[in-house]
């Protein structure tokens, strides 16, 4: 079994997806303990808004769960830009696995996010010159990758530009602006390291070693994942649950309204201060449910001005998912889609859902999960700077 320790929903079920892609059964954990089914199990962590102290218990704490569940290796999955207590993670599971030597690489080159030359680019601009830089909580306001990491405690961190050695004592951010520049990190993986970084060196990692070493069951066999791609199987009813203000989600409820799809927004004076009511969530619910009575399909979403102040988009996501709750509990509603990290592991936690299985991969980084328990519900979730498949556009 292959161990992975992520830092919030959205990457876990990511991660999930590519080894579904080698022909991998793959589950994610929030709490308690691997079901012992899956050959690649993800632990979500919920750590990317925690302090660094925080942040590192809780990786190191999901790194002994992964060990004594059996783990042959392990995986720190990072934010491909690198939001979130980075260096605190990995230093955290380097002491609790006793490895003195990382491997770091964040980048998606498939996805036009690539490291040259020191500096990241997404889609050919520098990082800081994209909406990362008005990210309310971790804003990219420098394209040079060191400056977006906070200085290790415990090891050296360098950048490496093309000279592949991996020296003791030191975290190593790779460079790679191509996909067979992350093949050719990817070959040096031995025991001796920690392999760190986005969803596409994981994919290379798996290539490299056929799927990944001792993770299958003993007979050797690799389960058939189920078709990625294309658009899932028409229901009666769709939920969309927005809480980013991600130029993404904006382009998406834009032309849901267009097409005359149910969009519904959170009350404007939230921005303000106000908090969301259980009264006032209940009437706005009432009105989601009603729709899904008179439609297939409704949007809930933050709807107001974009906020740079942290705390209050936090809680503006939060309030989205408080109604989201509310209509779920409400009116079974068979396939849900929740954007944005925050809001997925926001909304996993009010309905108690602690153990997901990844059914299907519609796109890179955007998964489908089935809810232990919860047969007849499947949740789709993805990050927010990420678009929607061309199938879920209206």
């Amino acid at each position: 079994m292959i161990g992975v320790i992520a830092d919030d929903l959205t990457g876990a079920a990511e991660i999930g997806a590519v080894g579904l892609r080698h022909g991998l059964r793959a589950e994610i954990v929030r709490r308690g303990k691997p079901s012992g089914r899956a050959e690649v199990v993800c632990v979500d962590t919920d750590s990317r808004s925690c302090s660094p102290d925080e942040a590192g218990k809780r990786a190191a704490s999901a790194a002994r769960l992964l060990r004594s569940a059996g783990a042959r290796w392990i995986y720190k999955k990072v934010d491909s830009v690198l939001r979130g207590q980075v260096t605190a993670e990995v230093e955290a599971v380097m002491a609790q696995l006793r490895l003195n030597r990382a491997l770091l690489l964040p980048a998606n080159p498939s996805l036009g996010r690539v490291i040259r030359d020191g500096q990241y680019f997404v889609r050919g601009k520098p990082i800081h010159r994209t909406e990362f830089a008005r990210d309310p909580e971790h804003p990219r306001r420098v394209a040079q990758v060191l400056r977006l990491f906070k200085l290790p405690r415990r090891f050296l961190l360098r950048l490496s530009n093309g000279e592949h050695a991996l020296a003791d004592g030191t975290i190593i951010v790779g460079e790679a602006a191509t996909p067979q520049e992350v093949r050719e990190w990817a070959a040096l993986h031995g025991a001796e390291m920690l392999p760190a970084g986005g969803a596409e060196f994981f994919n290379a990692l798996l290539g490299a070693a056929g799927g990944g070493p001792d993770c299958r069951p003993p007979d050797g066999s690799r389960p058939k994942a189920p078709p990625s791609g294309g658009k899932p199987a028409p229901h009666r009813r769709e939920l969309f649950v927005c809480g980013t203000f991600a130029e993404a989600a904006r382009r998406f409820v834009d032309e849901a309204r267009r097409r005359k799809i149910p969009v519904f927004s959170l009350p404007q004076e939230l921005i303000w201060g106000a908090k969301l009511s259980p009264a006032a969530a209940e009437v706005i619910a009432s009105r989601v449910v009603a729709a899904l009575d008179e439609q297939p399909r409704a949007i809930l979403n933050v709807g107001l001005p974009t906020v740079h102040d942290p705390g209050v988009a936090r809680r503006l996501s939060h309030a989205v998912v408080q109604i989201a709750e509310v209509v779920l509990r409400r009116v079974q509603i068979p396939r849900v889609f929740a954007e944005g990290g925050a809001t997925s592991a926001e909304l996993v936690r009010r309905m108690g859902w602690a153990r997901l299985t990844v059914q299907c991969e519609l796109a890179p980084g955007v998964a489908v999960l089935a809810v232990d328990g919860e047969e007849s519900i499947r949740l789709t979730i993805k990050p927010g700077s990420y678009s929607w498949p061309a199938g879920f556009q209206f």
